[in-house]
């Protein structure tokens, strides 16, 4: 049985990077330096989104504004314990909100062809599939792009 939690979405704040960095390590194959998390929470604090729950940071999204109307989800993680209790969706959610209060009318990500449940998760959020970018990842890995309309 999934408990349902109480989560808070917020910006996130620089104590949050530690946090987030062992939470890239846990999701990702090539997590995002600390510089680079850094980085972009300074260039995008607005949309750069942390959930807490229990008191701690469990996940966080990474989004910006690129090609004109044209969101960009950077990343997105959730700790591994708490994963399948809408933390995910909520956090897309919110980042999707201010996007499309910056103008933005569709939103694209890349997501690992092996990654098969996040593929799964996007599409269940109603993003579809576009194309695949050979190579795309460190290790040669081909991604898939994914988009969806935001003016729903």
């Amino acid at each position: 049985m999934v408990t349902q939690r109480l989560v808070q979405i917020r910006e996130v704040t620089e104590k949050d990077l530690s946090t987030i960095l062992s939470i890239e390590y846990k999701c990702f194959k090539d997590p995002y330096p600390l510089s680079l998390l850094n980085r972009l929470r300074v260039m995008h604090p607005d949309g750069f989104l942390v959930a807490e729950a229990d008191g701690k940071v469990v996940g966080y999204v990474i989004v910006v504004i690129k090609w004109g109307a044209t969101g960009h989800i950077m990343a997105i993680g959730v700790d591994p314990i708490y994963r399948r209790q809408q933390i995910g969706s909520t956090l897309i959610k919110h980042a999707m909100d201010r996007l499309r209060a910056k103008g933005a009318k569709l939103v694209r990500l890349e997501v690992r062809k092996s990654n098969i449940g996040a593929q799964q998760f996007y599409l269940k959020l109603g993003f579809n599939r576009m194309e695949e970018i050979p190579y795309y990842y460190e290790d040669g890995e081909t991604a898939i792009a994914m988009e969806r309309s935001i003016e729903d």
